[in-house]
């Protein structure tokens, strides 16, 4: 899908939310805005830094330390254990092997999985697989997390328990969290919701004035 005249800042600290269709682009500007797809034209500034000009090696770099990933498919290493899977991330950066199994044993306990360190994912279900995902995405406190349809293959109430995990350790960690969806329901635990059709921006809506209207 084509994006045409997008243009868009997002906040510190915001949590975003691109909603749109299967098929619209949300998920083709999110590649963009990560560092995985390069635009033809255009400016892609992420932390004062213009992502389009750097190198595959730059924008790798770039991404092991200011970018967390949470994915639909869960993305996790069928081989690794729960706590080696989160512990993952923090192997490219060099961080001493000690350090950061205890760094993925805090960030496992602390989104419930405390039991289930030494499950490989085919022992866990899959809200405790989309847990160990949030799990690692967090592990390094990235200030950015991309999430990518991140409650798709989840019950409605796992979805909101997961939901409510990122959202909680966004706020605790102060990072931005921008989230792609389908789902109006899964948009709505955003500050702004940005609907995408066809490759355009169709309209903007800013939860806190959405809120504020409600209330009047």
């Amino acid at each position: 899908m084509a994006l045409n005249d997008i243009s868009l800042q997002i906040h510190p600290g915001e949590i975003c939310c691109f909603l749109g269709t299967s098929g619209s682009g949300k998920s083709t500007l999110l590649n963009i805005m990560a560092g995985l797809e390069k635009p033809t034209k255009g400016t892609i500034a992420i932390r004062g830094k213009q992502i389009e000009k750097m190198s595959e090696k730059e924008i790798t770099r770039f991404r092991q330390k200011n970018i967390g990933f949470i994915f639909q498919s869960y993305n996790l290493l069928p081989a690794l254990t729960a706590l080696e899977n989160v512990s993952l991330p923090l192997t490219f950066r060099g961080i001493p092997k000690k350090i950061r199994e205890q760094m993925a044993l805090e960030m496992l306990e602390a989104v419930g999985l405390k039991k289930h360190v030494a499950h490989k994912p085919s022992q866990m279900s899959g809200g405790q697989q989309q847990r160990v995902g949030i799990a690692r995405a967090f592990v390094s406190k990235p200030p950015i997390i991309f999430a990518d349809e991140p409650t798709g293959n989840l019950d409605s109430k796992t979805t909101e328990e997961i939901m409510s995990l990122m959202l909680r350790m966004a706020r605790e960690y102060e990072q931005t969290l921008i989230l792609v969806t389908h789902d109006r329901s899964i948009a709505e635990f955003a500050d702004r919701i940005v609907y995408i059709l066809d490759g355009n921006i169709e309209k903007v809506e800013e939860k806190s004035l959405i809120k504020a209207e409600e209330q009047e």
